[in-house]
């Protein structure tokens, strides 16, 4: 009887354990005005964090198991999330549509300079960017940036608490910072968010506001030109860096005490 108990037991983990098991959805993506196929569309599990786009059909392919949540972003058209579900897995492929949106353009702002030939006279009208890096002794990165020469006390006296903010946003999201190291190591992923801009998917994948990405990075001592500037990859980068940072500074004041 006790021989038959365990034969069972572990019958049921085995199937709990396939049950559990990712396994991957495919779809076609189409334009809902015409039903044409839409290729280079970016999709990302936000649960697994893997991603991948869509082939000159339309047609994708992603590892995903049920309760997934899929990320579909295109430019020019109203981003979804969609819910994996059972009869997806089990029935193959799924028709997702997207609704193309009107784009508005900000008013673009050209400061024409009137050059004379003379070097000492030009150089005066190029605008100086004020944006500077401070690197800190035994730390592996480049440092921290600050707006001017002036905040490098600034610098200096927060190097201690600035990746707190970050902590404080991500502690009670323990998920959400495993998530970070798994977006790094995607290559599917970083070539999506080296050509974004937006943030968009950056705010779907670590569950917070544009708000408060943005105040993370500023945080970090980060510039307002950077964050302005930086695609969505070098905001990760930028968030990861700062975080690994503040273990770094939290380990050593931990063991100086």
């Amino acid at each position: 009887m006790k021989k038959h108990l365990i034969l069972f037991t572990c019958v049921l983990i085995t199937a709990f354990c396939f049950s559990q098991e990712t396994a991957t959805v495919k779809g076609v993506v189409i334009n809902s005005a015409d039903d044409s196929p839409l290729e280079s569309v970016n999709i990302v599990n936000l649960n697994q964090v893997v991603g991948t786009s869509t082939n000159a059909k339309g047609e994708f392919e992603i590892k995903a198991k049920a309760n997934d949540t899929l990320h579909f972003s295109y430019l020019g058209f109203k981003s979804i999330k969609v819910r994996v579900t059972n009869d997806w897995i089990k029935f193959g492929s799924s028709k997702i549509e997207l609704t193309e949106v009107a784009l508005a353009l900000e008013e673009i702002v050209i400061n024409q300079l009137k050059l004379t030939g003379y070097l000492e006279v030009d150089i005066k009208q190029v605008p100086i960017n004020n944006n500077y890096r401070y690197s800190i002794s035994g730390l592996p990165s480049t440092g921290y940036e600050a707006s001017s020469p002036s905040a490098i006390t600034r610098v200096l006296g927060s190097i201690f608490n600035p990746a707190d903010f970050l902590n404080r946003m991500f502690g009670k999201k323990p998920n959400e910072m495993r998530k970070l190291k798994k977006m790094k190591q995607d290559d599917e992923i970083r070539n999506i968010l080296a050509s974004r801009f937006d943030r968009e998917m950056l705010t779907a994948l670590l569950q917070v506001d544009r708000v408060d990405l943005d105040e993370i990075v500023s945080q970090c001592n980060y510039s307002k030109g950077f964050i302005q500037t930086a695609n969505d990859l070098q905001i990760l980068d930028a968030i990861s860096e700062c975080y690994e940072e503040y273990k770094l500074l939290s380990r050593g004041r931990t063991n100086r005490l």
